[in-house]
């Protein structure tokens, strides 16, 4: 079986959006993002730290050895030196300092411990500059050939108590594509690691949003079928947090609307056995009255003016009140569900000019009637709605009131009473069908002695005869749309765009019912 909303435009749009845009998705996001900021901060920070901490230890190396070297070889050199002494300085620091280039430059004289090697472009000015005019060791990081270099330089200084520079100038150069190489690789295996960490996060994210989601869904699930209309659906309330409070608010809320709709019930069930019984105990009497009204309607020419108008006027009223105890009673019949269908194939045209012909209103209506639309209807049930569709239209509308029978689909037939009257404003149209509803004075107009009453139900017989026109229950329309829907159709009304209200019965061909009667049959008999 398929979801009820199943198949619908709207209910995949719905559920796209809860796809994309659900509770789980944005847990499962956050989750993510989260871990993967915090894996790109750490990853940052380590790198930063990894390499800072490999730069100070290279640079440390570098200084001291430079110093310790320069101190040990420094004091064999004569000042000021030649080539030859300035070469033979520059080889013996150099060979201490494992790899490195020693560079000694001394005014006008360079020595290179490496012959071959190209130190113009790694010995920047700056950093001579720096040498030159500072006490100590001075260092730069350089890039050089795409390749990075460390260059540590110092001026060398007499060994007398005032520390005057000597001039001799030595430079270091470092080779820093080891240390590059191993931050690199530092920095690859926690990029590494990012990735089960993010795939983690999102593990534990799920988790975390099935562990809240769970509860969630079954309160909207319940929330569901309370609107459904299953006023017993509850909640398990479990735990002591803000869900658990949830849940219990809303085990309180429905508790209290099945409590209310069961007093409500309660009442709407006391209020139609109090209307059943009232039109019920009404009838005897009603027979009584009706029988006297006619004796006295009878002899009312042999009367007084004012006895005779008065006997026709107590006749008129008693006829009028057993036709609201009839509706009363039909209504009743309806709520308590005990009405049944005595459903056979008619011929819907005939059954239409038969209802008209009853209640003289042959003349005075209009017929377009298609020929051989049969249906399986309660012809007496078909003559109660077209007696108040077509009643209605003469009391309250203008002529020529037509009836135009149509089966447009095949499938379904339409019957449409209308009329050149004022018509109903929206807010008549929206309550026209409701009981005890009666329109606006402004649409009624006062119509010949034989018209229809334009409110009523069907006699002891189960028709309407040709009564006069008093007061109208309020019921008759009512009662109509609940023979509609009891044959499986309904009752609309619009406004004409030339003027006047157009009612329309519209009816399957077959009522539902037997359709599934024969389709249960066929699939026995397959």
């Amino acid at each position: 079986m398929r979801p009820r909303d199943a198949g619908k435009p709207g209910a995949v749009r719905r559920g796209s959006r809860r796809l994309v845009g659900g509770l789980r998705v944005r847990l499962v996001v956050t989750f993510v993002l989260v871990a993967l900021v915090s894996a790109v901060t750490a990853t940052a920070l380590a790198y930063r730290d990894a390499r800072t901490a490999v730069l100070q230890r290279t640079q440390n190396a570098a200084v001291d050895d430079l110093r310790e070297r320069v101190a040990a070889v420094g004091a064999g050199l004569d000042l000021p030196p030649d080539q030859r002494s300035l070469s033979r300085f520059a080889a013996k620091v150099s060979e201490g300092m494992g790899a490195r280039i020693v560079v000694a430059r001394h005014q006008d004289l360079t020595a290179v411990s490496d012959g071959y090697a190209d130190t113009e472009g790694r010995i920047t000015a700056e950093l001579r500059a720096a040498v030159r005019s500072g006490d100590g060791a001075r260092f730069q990081r350089v890039q050089w050939r795409g390749d990075p270099y460390l260059v540590v330089g110092t001026s060398v200084t007499y060994a007398d108590g005032d520390r005057r520079t000597s001039g001799l100038e030595v430079f270091v150069i470092t080779d820093l594509r080891a240390e590059r190489d191993d931050t690199a690789a530092l920095l690859d295996s926690v990029r590494t690691g990012t990735v089960p960490v993010v795939v983690l996060a999102a593990l534990l994210a799920l988790l975390a949003a099935g562990t809240v989601l769970r509860p969630v869904r079954k309160l909207g699930r319940a929330t569901r079928e309370l609107a459904a209309g299953d006023l017993g659906s509850r909640v398990a309330v479990r735990g002591h947090d803000e869900l658990a409070d949830l849940a219990r608010t809303f085990n309180e809320t429905a508790d209290a609307l099945q409590a209310s709709d069961a007093e409500l019930r309660a009442q709407e069930a006391k209020a139609r056995r109090f209307v059943a019984d009232v039109s019920h105990e009404l009838r005897t009497p009603l027979a009584a009255m009706t029988m006297v009204a006619t004796v006295l309607e009878e002899d009312a020419d042999q009367l007084p003016p004012d006895a005779a108008h008065a006997a026709r006027t107590v006749g008129a009223e008693t006829a009028r009140l057993s036709r609201l105890v009839e509706d009363l009673m039909e209504i009743s019949r309806f709520d308590a569900g005990a009405i049944r269908l005595d459903a056979t194939v008619t011929d819907l045209a005939d059954t239409v000019r038969a209802s008209l012909a009853l209640r003289g209103w042959t003349d005075r209506v209009t017929v377009e009637l298609r020929e051989d639309v049969r249906a399986a209807v309660d012809r007496r049930r078909i003559d109660v709605i077209v007696a108040n569709l077509v009643g209605n239209a003469l009391r309250h509308g203008a002529p020529p009131v037509t009836v135009t029978l149509a089966a447009p689909g095949g499938d379904r037939v339409t019957l449409e009473v209308a009329d050149r009257g004022p018509g109903l404003p929206p807010e008549a149209r929206e309550r026209v069908f409701d009981r005890f509803y009666k329109a606006d004075a402004a649409r009624t107009r006062s119509t010949p002695e034989g018209g229809y009453r334009g409110g009523g139900g069907p006699g002891e017989d189960g028709s309407f005869g040709q009564v006069g026109f008093g007061q109208g229950s309020g019921l008759g329309m009512a009662i109509a749309l609940e023979n509609a829907r009891l044959h499986g159709g309904t009752i609309e009304v619009a406004e004409r765009p030339e003027g006047g209200a157009v009612f329309t019965l519209r009816l399957p061909l077959r009522h539902p019912e037997e359709e599934e009667e024969e389709e249960e049959e066929g699939e026995g008999g397959g």
